[in-house]
């Protein structure tokens, strides 16, 4: 777990109160926290406070041991009571004797004590002085980098200085990759104080002036805070001007101001320079008060060389020429209040396409060589700007939206007020694309924008697999974190797809159109202003005619993990059951929360329309409801829409089972993925034996959708894995077996031409990737065959955009397949096939070009750095590789985090990839003991836990069920 410590570098402890000329506390900005401050201990040096020993009562616990110290370093005159040395004497004192003097001994050093430690003033006639009540309470402030006191001590910033507006001026050098900026910050006090604290990272600010009077700056690092201090007190209501030079670095990780670079056409590199400010990330760009809350208007200028153009958030104002030679552009100012992490400009050499679209100039930008991929972008971007305006009832409020395609770009995209920003592969797609390569380019677009379909089912199952562990976090943290990298974490599956379910669930609760009407009336009411999460439940429970929504969503929302809904039937009596599911009671925080559960459920006699389905809310531990004595089964969670899993005991099972195996259309799709899902969570869990899995999937010989199809690959695919990874050669083998067994008929009914339906496209690429991976036979030879066609007509013979992968992973198995593709990787401009030829490589069981992917990636150069996470990611997955990337991950570590900040999403998927295969106690001993030794590069990130608490999870799994698969496969 996170320790809880207040500092990453431990401070100069200080005696506040012999400082005069350190400035008052403001009363309202002093948070007194047990365990997120440390006392000043007074008698104790720096070195005698520990971190676990940081609250009220082990302080005053060393603070009683520091007087005893005191008081035995006395000098034996100290003291009226001296006994002279008794004779020695091999004699025993009596029991009585003995009692005496220990009570003597006590009372004479309590009195010494007392004597010693009253102030003189209390035996006089006047007596001492009072305490003043009202003296705040001392507390530690760290050291600034110059050795002055750092005036504030929190991770988060003091509410008493808001800024208004930012004038930001900035010129990039993208040759000597570095550059210099002028921020003017507009700002107005919001109670009354002696400090300005805000952020700066990365930066060498070189001159600070405040009212036009030059000031000193301090910094304190491990927070990336900066502060202005002043001897008197500026007052509420007071408008300030605080001005900033300095220069910095073009940002070699990829947030920041980074630098980027691509090979045109003609082979010569490219240089560019953009933004990609994820929370906490603005502030290595400029000083600015860098937390969401802080919202402001901005004004950008950019200097910049005549052979590149620049752009920001807003439309360009005026473009100046300066005497240099170099050109001025200013952009209008922001026309809303906008966090800093929404700010972005870019220069670079990019070519565009636009549109007009509803008042707005709709523009995608790309590297000139690939103009000719940026058309279907702006189609999708055209119409769903459209969509959004008519179903949000809101217009997009700027005259221009501009979508950029980033070579070197580590998310997939960033949602920058009016400029947004791509990863080339989220963006850029040729016409003869496959429609399942077009519809991720439509997903990330879509998403984006909605910040201005049925494939997140799997979302929601991944979500699921993170939030069933205990190092799960809740949507809404309430709870302080004591770094930046802790915040970073936050961004991540629970925040995202598990909060993009539990809108769905809420959406599918309540009756049609109260959840739109509910969203338009929280996005009219709170527009462009700052909200907290009871603001959006409140708007809908306006609209809704049923229970408070923020009660029921609160359970969800503000405690981590799921539950668990457990069925037991009597005739027509059901009992419903809730828990939480937790794989995991390994240091298991227990709590008594219960989730207000949208119920939803279907039975034999209607299973597959909406019109069937019926709907329950539990509340309670345990509720019953009443259903026909008929009725054969129950199915929950109809078509997936909530956030919970349901065990239906041996007997519901059972029934689901056998209607399955009669009819497979009695569930819908969803539903079939569901139980898969489901069961095999249950038999993680311990709930059920594999057998009973492996009895569920008898009826899907007889499926042919595709989101079961997927599912059930997907999960048997994970297990394959894990066995691979250990010594059972002869259980490999007949999991490989089992799973072509299964589903080999239906792999090699698959056609290999065009496929004109996207759900066909995703349902035959999961079948033929699953097949060629395991070697069978009709698959791999389709693919050789299929990729000789396209070698032999030199690319002009299109392999289908969906077969892609697995037909260049098969190539990717032969010395001259994967020479090839290599030469094709350096050549190619096509993104998404690109990224399915990287992973075709790095699919390699060849020791030496796994070791030289991975080197090659990490440096950058033919493979941009970006693609780490995706490489390791692959290379994890395979026998050969997943013992390699490990020791990788281990010798590297340090180039890894010089490349991408701590806690970040790529971090925790190369956390997760090389070890979530692991199931031994040997691996698990190795990974614990490499992350702990990490200290401030890492220890405490929460994947990590993640990490440790998967391998123990998978070393239960193997022990429960390794006897079961022996038997039954």
């Amino acid at each position: 777990m996170i320790e809880n410590s207040m500092f990453e570098e431990e401070p100069d402890v200080v005696d506040l109160a012999k400082d005069s000329t350190f400035p008052a506390l403001d009363p309202d900005e002093v948070v007194y926290e047990p365990r997120s401050s440390r006392l000043l201990v007074r008698g104790l040096g720096e070195n005698d406070l520990d971190d676990e020993e940081e609250d009220y009562e082990s302080s005053a616990r060393l603070l009683g041991m520091s007087f005893m110290n005191r008081s035995s370093t006395r000098s034996p005159s100290a003291s009226p009571y001296i006994r002279q040395a008794p004779p020695r004497s091999c004699s025993r004192p009596s029991a009585r004797m003995l009692v005496v003097g220990v009570f003597i001994l006590v009372l004479v050093t309590s009195m010494a004590m007392v004597l010693y430690f009253l102030p003189g003033c209390t035996f006089t006639k006047t007596g001492c002085p009072k305490a003043n009540s009202s003296t705040p309470m001392e507390l530690v402030y760290p050291k600034s980098t110059n050795g002055e006191l750092f005036p504030w001590n929190e991770l988060r910033l003091p509410a008493s200085v808001r800024p208004v507006n930012y004038d930001l001026s900035l010129t990039p050098n993208l040759t000597s990759m570095t550059f210099t900026g002028r921020t003017i910050i507009n700002m107005i006090i919001q109670h009354n104080t002696k400090r300005v604290v805000l952020h700066s990272s990365e930066i060498n600010i070189i001159k600070a002036t405040f009212q036009s009077v030059e000031v000193k700056v301090l910094e304190y690092k491990p927070w990336q805070q900066i502060a202005v201090s002043f001897p008197g007190d500026l007052k509420e209501g007071q408008v300030c001007v605080l001005t900033l030079d300095y220069t910095a670095n073009l940002s070699h990780t990829y947030d920041g101001f980074y630098n980027s670079s691509y090979n045109d056409k003609t082979g010569a590199k490219r240089v560019l320079a953009a933004t990609q400010f994820e929370p906490q990330a603005a502030r290595k760009a400029f000083p600015c008060f860098d937390e969401p809350a802080f919202k402001a208007t901005f004004l950008v200028r950019i200097t910049r060389e005549p052979e590149y153009i620049a752009l920001s958030n807003m439309p360009k104002a005026k473009t100046t020429t300066l005497p240099s030679g170099m050109l001025e552009d200013e952009f209008e100012q922001t026309s809303v209040n906008m966090s800093t992490y929404l700010v972005a400009f870019i220069v670079a050499n990019f070519t565009s396409i636009t549109r007009n679209v509803s008042n707005t100039l709709v523009s995608v930008y790309s590297v000139p060589e690939k103009k000719e991929h940026t058309q279907y972008a702006l189609d999708t971007a055209s119409r769903l700007l459209q969509f959004y305006n008519t179903v949000f009832d809101i217009d997009y409020p700027l005259r221009k939206l501009d979508l950029v395609a980033i070579p070197d770009f580590l998310a997939g995209a960033m949602e920058n007020w009016g400029l947004i920003t791509f990863r080339e592969t989220s963006l850029l797609v040729q016409n003869q694309s496959s429609l399942l390569d077009k519809q991720l380019i439509a997903n990330v677009v879509a998403h984006e924008l909605a910040h201005q379909g049925n494939v997140f089912l799997e979302e929601r199952f991944k979500a699921m697999a993170k939030d069933s562990l205990n190092s799960s976090h809740p949507v809404s943290v309430s709870a302080q974190v004591n770094t930046p990298e802790q915040v970073s974490e936050m961004f991540d599956s629970i925040t995202y797809e598990k909060g993009a379910s539990l809108l769905l669930m809420l959406n599918s609760t309540l009756p049609d159109g109260q959840f739109r009407k509910g969203l338009l009336e929280y996005l009219r009411q709170y527009r462009g202003s700052n909200t907290v999460t009871d603001d959006l439940w409140n708007s809908i429970t306006r609209v809704a005619v049923q229970e408070s929504v923020s009660d029921m969503m609160r359970t969800w929302t503000l405690q981590k993990g799921f539950p668990l809904v457990t069925v037991s039937r009597k005739g027509g009596e059901v009992t419903l059951t809730q828990e939480h599911f937790l794989l995991s009671t390994d240091n298991t925080t227990h709590t008594s929360s219960l989730w207000h559960i949208p119920v939803t459920y279907v039975n034999d006699s209607c299973s597959s329309a909406p019109s069937c389905r019926q709907m329950f809310t539990l509340r309670n531990k345990t509720a019953t409801l009443k259903v026909s004595e008929s009725v054969k089964w129950l199915k929950l969670n109809y078509m997936n829409t909530g956030f919970y899993i349901v065990h239906y005991g041996d007997e519901g099972w059972a029934a689901l089972i056998d209607a399955l195996k009669t009819d497979v259309s009695t569930l819908t799709p969803h539903d079939r993925a569901s139980l898969i899902h489901n069961i095999f969570s249950l038999s993680r869990l311990g709930r059920v034996s594999f057998r009973q899995v492996l009895s569920l999937l008898d009826y899907t010989t007889n499926e042919t959708e595709t989101a079961p199809l997927t599912e059930a690959l997907s999960q048997l695919s994970s297990v394959y894995r894990l066995l691979d990874k250990r010594p059972e050669l002869g259980l490999v083998a007949r999991m490989k077996a089992y799973i072509l067994g299964h589903f080999g008929p239906l792999m090699d009914s698959q056609d290999w031409g065009v496929e004109e339906s996207v759900s066909s496209q995703e349902r035959r690429s999961a079948l033929l990737e699953v097949a060629c991976s395991l070697g069978r036979q009709n698959c791999t030879d389709q693919a050789t065959a299929l990729y000789e066609q396209w070698t032999n007509s030199n690319q002009t013979n299109r392999i289908p955009g969906d077969l892609q992968r697995a037909v260049f992973s098969v190539a990717a198995q032969s010395d001259s397949g994967w020479l090839s593709l290599l030469d094709t990787y350096r050549l190619t401009t096509y993104d998404s096939e690109k990224r399915k030829i990287l992973q075709a490589l790095a699919s390699t069981q060849d020791p030496r070009r796994i070791v030289w992917i991975l080197n090659t990636v990490l440096e950058g150069g033919i493979i941009h750095t970006q693609e780490l996470p995706l490489v390791i990611s692959t290379v994890s997955d395979g026998f050969a590789g997943h013992l390699f990337v490990w020791d990788f991950v281990k010798e590297s570590w340090d180039r890894i985090i010089e490349k991408f900040p701590v806690g970040s999403y790529s971090i925790q998927s190369i956390v997760k990839s090389t070890t979530s295969q692991f199931s031994t106690q040997t691996h698990l001993e190795e990974v614990q003991g490499f992350f702990s030794s990490l200290k401030e590069r890492g220890s405490r990130m929460r994947s990590v836990q993640e990490a440790l608490e998967t391998i123990r999870l998978n070393q239960h799994w193997m022990d429960r069920n390794l006897a079961t698969l022996r038997d039954w496969l």
